[in-house]
């Protein structure tokens, strides 16, 4: 790889993973460089790209060590090679390191791949001795100032591993992409004892090597490695990556801060070192409770996306049972309309805020984990809200929302999932009030597995919410994006519930929003 002194030194000092570019033949072989006999293969959970910038990456792969090859060697580091290749026959390398993990990491290995080419393809595999990962395929973003035709990328999110097979990233791995992007619940804490397709067999993670085991049964899957190999992701987490409902240092069991927050820690050093990843302004190692996920990307002149967490710093939930804790419906509930309540927390909302005003680009995409538009309801007592979603943080919607109207940002669309369901909406400060502005306009995918409401109760939610245009939550699937200078087109891919091994796809809905007008439109 081709970095200056400075920066070489700057990203050894902050890298995850203490990067080495060290030539191929070394005079003395370190015990890190030896190949070992690997009793299995240590490629088994597959290999990913992702953070695609228009000359940069991120590769990763995580070493699987079973018992006896970690006796054999105990906790000592590991060289693993990475090579990248211009061609898909692996004949034209164009960079190759080594980097050296261990145990301490879980034997994951991040690599931050710089001086590339714009919009330009590369294949890429790792190496430990004479065992080969598989190979995967990347591609760069276009250079800032790019005239770009179209942008293509998959919307999926909630991923149960036992509600249904993750047939979804069958079909995704086969697209032509840019990229994938995953808003949340990319593994499941908890089980569900009516599912039935397979089993976690494991108790619910809170230790770190709990979640290194769970994310490694994920991560085992072929179709989902498929997708993974195929493409270069781009993510962002939800509450299941942690824990169910939970809110910045709460869960919904109200556990003691201190506990929770070591169980969030660990959730979150999991979570780093399972997908391709950088969490942080720098390349660095994830310390602590906190860490950095959301990010700007920009594609071309076409586009701006903001990824965006709204799980880390959100305000506690409005209103909450005393005794069960975590989401539900809500009504008379002053909280609600605390101006002082936040989603993202204040910092994340004035960068992102700073960001949507400073944009030139002709699309502001939005990435975020749920659902934006309102579901509520009338109850006997007063309009219920679901207080674990944006309707339980109406003033810090409406205060997004409102500067997008009154700075005139045009072309904003929210893309979001956690609700398993697929939902085109249209976005204004007052929901489903004709007298407020459409400001932006919103597609939600449903889950890849997870269950999504039965129709009886939507269509109570469709009858009273007429900003919902679309929603549906018995199929499964992804939603397909792709973004041209004139539109924004979702088509929503599902497939039955649950998902089988022979599952079919099928285009359940298309919308388009084009452009200077923020109304979905069938198509």
């Amino acid at each position: 790889m081709h970095m200056k002194r400075r920066e070489f030194n700057r990203y050894l000092q902050h890298s995850a993973l203490s990067l080495a570019l060290l030539p191929w033949v070394h005079a003395v072989a370190t015990p890190a460089d030896r190949a070992r006999a690997w009793r299995v293969n240590p490629f088994a959970l597959g290999v990913a790209s992702g953070r695609p910038r228009p000359d940069s990456l991120v590769l990763w792969t995580r070493l699987l060590v079973d018992e006896q090859d970690r006796a054999a060697s105990g906790n000592d580091p590991v060289d693993v090679t990475v090579e990248l290749f211009a061609d898909s026959a692996l004949k034209q390398r164009v960079q190759m390191a080594k980097i050296t993990t261990d145990a301490s990491r879980g034997h994951s290995v991040h690599v931050l791949v710089q001086s590339l080419q714009p919009s330009t393809d590369y294949w890429y595999r790792f190496r430990q001795g004479e065992a080969l990962s598989t190979v995967g395929h990347t591609r760069t973003a276009p250079a800032l100032q790019a005239d770009v035709a179209t942008l293509r990328m998959a919307l999926t999110s909630c991923q149960h591993y036992e509600a249904g097979l993750f047939v979804a990233h069958q079909e995704i791995a086969q697209q032509d992409l840019d990229f994938v992007l995953f808003v949340g619940d990319y593994i499941y804490e908890s089980s569900n004892a009516q599912y039935t397709t397979r089993k976690h067999n494991t108790e619910e993670p809170k230790t770190l090597d709990q979640y290194r085991a769970r994310y490694a049964l994920y991560k085992q899957d072929a179709m989902l490695q498929a997708a993974h190999a195929a493409h270069p992701w781009v993510l962002i987490w939800d509450d299941h990556e942690v824990v169910n409902d939970y809110a910045n240092q709460i869960d919904m069991k109200n556990t003691p801060v201190p506990e929770f927050l070591a169980r969030r820690a660990a959730a979150y050093r999991a979570y780093f070192e399972h997908q391709p990843v950088l969490l942080g302004p720098d390349p660095k190692s994830p310390q602590g409770a906190s860490m950095r996920l959301h990010d700007q990307f920009a594609w071309g002149r076409l586009a701006d996306m903001w990824t965006l967490d709204n799980r880390q710093f959100r305000s506690p939930l409005a209103c909450p049972d005393p005794v069960r804790g975590g989401g539900r419906m809500v009504t008379q509930c002053d909280a609600l309309n605390d101006p002082t309540r936040s989603m993202f927390g204040f910092e994340q909302e004035r960068w992102l805020d700073k960001g949507l005003k400073a944009s030139k680009r002709t699309w502001k995409l939005l990435a975020q984990g749920t659902q934006m538009s309102s579901t509520s309801i009338p109850g006997p007592t007063g309009r219920a809200y679901w207080n674990e979603a944006w309707d339980g943080y109406p003033e810090a919607r409406k205060r997004l929302l409102q500067s997008i109207a009154d700075n005139q940002i045009k072309n904003v669309v929210s893309l979001g999932g956690d609700v398993h369901m697929n939902i085109a909406a249209y976005l204004r400060p007052a929901p489903n009030d004709p007298n407020s502005p459409l400001v932006a306009s919103e597609f939600v995918t449903t889950s890849v597995t997870s269950r999504g409401m039965g129709e009886k109760a939507l269509g109570i939610v469709r009858d009273n919410n007429p900003d919902l245009l679309h929603a549906r939550g018995d199929e499964r699937g992804y939603s397909l994006i792709s973004v041209t200078p004139s539109q924004v087109r979702c088509d929503f891919r599902t497939t039955a519930m649950p998902a089988g091994s022979e599952a079919g796809f099928k285009t359940q809905a298309s919308f388009v929003v084009e452009k200077g007008n923020p109304a979905p439109k069938p198509i």
